[in-house]
């Protein structure tokens, strides 16, 4: 039985003002789990841990969530049968989602508003490294459905290990329509691996800028330092720099360019037409990197001649995530943002502005790199499916 709207935007509040409450306890959950934390990874550890701003932040998205219309019963088509049925397809929740997620105990929050705003029962399978802060979280939620009437079922916590995760993926003792994992290629594999439950891929980066020879080369640096150092673990940020071979005064721009990186303690690697023409050393780029995403201070650049060889590397190598165009041609900017193969497509901006909350849509769910059911930014009207009501007077066929 779907809760009401008001029900679901009742629970939501409550759970707003329980963070809001139990914040001191919550911190010192997260701490739990920072001074267990035995990893180097810079990028999870920034992920794991909670501060006020991100508790905040949480608070807000809840807010924000609470606001917005129901999603359920919207009508995206209707048809008059000549003999008189009545045919309308609508919007409707998909039952129960598994959400799988690393580090992240945020996504705790933010991404079950979003599976519960739009009707959905929720199992939460957060990461052993922040087991703490999610069992205080999920007991939140539970206090909150608890205060509303509703049964604690809505919202449940898989507290298990990885062989039990594998066998519940394998045989799930509960019905789940679908599986969200949120975290790295490695995560995604292992949950496409062991399940035959859809699988909507909340995937990786790998982001690309093109600097094309009409650029507003001051901007672009802006643009560039941005995209790469505002949030290193962030799965929208910059990976990949292409600049065009024609760029005027190509040798001191791409100099400048480096300097700043350098200057900002970013790693970068650089083919051997670029390193030929710098002043400063760098590391050397090898194939292999095309693929990867760093989510760490590390950038390749790239040397290309011309917007199409340029399309071509970034439809070959990235994640399908972000991409963007830096450039003072309209017409070039068209061109690229059509025929480039990613979820978000940008012309003289950052690629860090794929999110949720960036887009209007609040929280996220994920960014979404597969074209099935919905592609980017998952916000509340992404998680539902649709359903057939059909009404007559005795129609037989």
């Amino acid at each position: 039985m779907t809760l009401t709207l008001q029900t679901r935007n009742q629970v939501i509040a409550s759970m707003g003002s329980f963070i809001a409450l139990h914040q001191t306890e919550i911190l010192l959950e997260n701490q739990k789990d920072i001074t267990a934390f035995g990893s180097e990874d810079a990028a999870l550890y920034e992920r794991l841990k909670l501060d006020e701003k991100k508790i905040q932040a949480m608070i807000a998205a809840l807010k924000q969530v609470e606001q917005m219309p129901d999603v359920l019963g919207v009508e995206l088509y209707h048809f008059s049968h000549p003999n008189g049925l009545k045919i309308t397809n609508q919007t409707a929740a998909f039952g129960t989602v598994l959400i799988i997620y690393e580090s992240r105990p945020d996504v705790t929050v933010e991404a079950a508003v979003i599976a519960f705003k739009a009707g959905n029962k929720i199992l939460l399978k957060g990461g052993k490294e922040s087991i703490h802060t999610n069992l205080i979280l999920v007991a939140l939620w539970q206090k909150a459905l608890l205060e509303n009437n509703c049964s604690s079922q809505w919202i449940q916590y898989l507290n298990i290990d990885r062989t039990e995760t594998q066998i519940f993926l394998m045989n799930p003792t509960q019905k789940v329509d679908l599986i969200i994992p949120r975290g790295g290629e490695g995560l995604i594999n292992f949950v496409e691996n062991n399940t035959k439950i859809p699988v909507l891929v909340s995937g990786r980066g790998n982001n690309f800028i093109y600097i094309e020879p009409s650029a507003d080369f001051e901007q672009a640096i802006r643009i560039i330092l941005n995209a790469k150092t505002q949030k290193t673990s962030a799965c929208n940020a910059l990976d990949k720099i292409l600049v065009d071979s024609k760029i005027p005064h190509f040798s001191g721009k791409i100099n400048q360019l480096v300097s700043e990186l350098l200057q900002h303690k970013v790693t970068v690697f650089a083919d051997n037409d670029i390193q030929l023409i710098l002043s400063q050393k760098v590391h050397s780029f090898t194939a292999d990197l095309w693929k990867e995403e760093f989510l760490s201070m590390k950038i390749t650049i790239n040397q290309v001649d011309g917007i199409e060889e340029a399309i071509e590397i970034i439809n070959t190598h990235s994640g399908g995530h972000s991409a963007s165009i830096l450039t003072e041609d309209e017409a070039l900017a068209e061109n690229f943002m059509q025929n480039v193969d990613c979820a978000a497509v940008y012309h003289n901006a950052s690629t860090r502005f794929t999110d949720g909350g960036e887009f209007g849509l609040g929280a996220e769910m994920g960014i979404s790199t597969t074209k099935l059911h919905h592609r980017g930014p998952l916000g509340v009207e992404h998680l539902v499916t649709n359903k057939w009501f059909v009404k007559g007077d005795g129609q037989v066929r």
